[in-house]
């Protein structure tokens, strides 16, 4: 009688535990749908990153504009970019806080880097390389916040890339003009385009 009873209870643990543990493992299928929405939402979240360091950096090179430049033009370029970018960077910081994402409150290496370079700079020096970065700067991030509007997956993040892609294109002409006029020339169409 022992032994049927021990023999009872195995059968029953036998079928007991891959049914508690099958109920506990998701399906490969359910793997796979959180692997390619975890996919989805690093390149999101990568360009949330990215966007809040270009914010943060053109806050501070903003800044050190108004204090280094000698064009009023740059000076004026510089305290937009301050306020502007300092708007921006605090939405996607709220955004960001919301998504449970984190952003980044330092500027990171390449972008102290660029700032160091230009620490050193001040007068027409200055005005030049300041604005030769700030059009290569808005060229590159138009193009990935018209991406990121276009294509991005997480509406919020898709919906303030769209928001904030109109003001990244006036920066852009405004850095164009400003970059024109420090180099003496009488406008950004004057000097031939870089491909």
């Amino acid at each position: 009688m022992r032994n049927s009873l021990t023999g009872i209870a195995l059968v029953g643990l036998l079928i007991a535990v891959p049914a508690v543990v099958s109920a506990q493992t998701p399906t490969r299928r359910d793997a796979a749908k959180d692997s390619s929405t975890s996919k989805m939402a690093r390149a999101d979240e990568k360009f949330m990153k990215e966007a809040a360091a270009g914010n943060l950096a053109e806050v501070k090179l903003g800044e050190l504009a108004q204090q280094q430049a000698a064009s009023d033009s740059v000076k004026e370029f510089g305290k937009r970019m301050a306020t502007d970018h300092q708007k921006a960077y605090d939405e996607l910081k709220q955004l960001a806080s919301q998504k449970g994402a984190a952003v980044p409150m330092t500027l990171d290496r390449s972008h102290q880097a660029v700032y160091d370079r230009l620490a050193k700079l001040n007068g027409a020096a200055f005005d030049r390389a300041y604005m030769k970065d700030m059009v290569k700067d808005h060229d590159k991030d138009v193009k990935a916040f018209q991406k990121e509007a276009n294509s991005g997956k997480d509406a919020d993040l898709k919906a303030w890339a769209s928001q904030t892609l109109s003001t990244l294109k006036e920066h852009q002409d405004q850095a164009k003009q400003t970059l024109a006029a420090v180099q003496g020339k009488s406008s950004p169409a004057a000097s031939p385009r870089q491909k």
